[in-house]
């Protein structure tokens, strides 16, 4: 692995200072075409932000360049389909590897890191660890920014939604799917 692809690994709690400042670049840098400033605003810390279940199950990766966090992602066993610790409705219940889809989960990537294939490698070691959890397909909640990466590894449409932001405003979520 070269410098410039970074050093994917497991979060851990003391990246979350630079997990926070990672995410608000991501989503302030590279969402701004398909989200206004409000619904940005609105959206940090609730459906954008550090889950720190993901974090303590050990599906949480990151991938670190130079001393600094330059992307994020990884899977779950829970029910919680996206969202920080502050979304509402979280539920920290788990899944049934044999009926239900495990959860593709937090995805960020730095706007000076983008288009590098990191959305990429994450996606392929949240895959990997899901099918080893015994997972047999697997859900997300995509931004309108994540459609075409998802889209691009197989996730298929199932639903838009309109997540209601403390703020007042709504941002747009697409559920999809794939089987592994």
């Amino acid at each position: 692995m070269s410098p410039s692809e970074g050093l994917l690994r497991l979060a851990v709690l003391n990246d979350i200072p630079k997990l926070q400042a990672l995410i608000e670049a991501s989503v302030n840098g590279l969402q701004a075409s398909d989200y206004n400033a409000e619904q940005r605003a609105g959206a940090l810390g609730t459906v954008f932000g550090v889950d720190r279940q993901l974090i303590r199950d050990g599906t949480y990766f990151v991938i670190e360049a130079g001393g600094a966090l330059v992307a994020c992602g990884g899977w779950s066993k829970r029910r919680t389909l996206f969202g920080s610790d502050h979304v509402e409705g979280k539920d920290d219940g788990f899944l049934d590897p044999a009926i239900d889809a495990a959860r593709i989960r937090a995805f960020f990537v730095h706007p000076d890191w983008a288009r590098r294939g990191l959305g990429s490698r994450l996606l392929e070691a949240g895959e990997r660890a899901a099918r080893e959890g015994g997972f047999t397909r697997l859900e997300l909640g995509a931004t309108l920014t994540g459609l075409a990466l998802y889209e691009r590894h197989g996730f298929r449409e199932m639903e838009r939604i309109e997540v209601a932001l403390p703020n007042g405003a709504a941002l747009a979520i697409v559920r999809m799917s794939k089987a592994l």
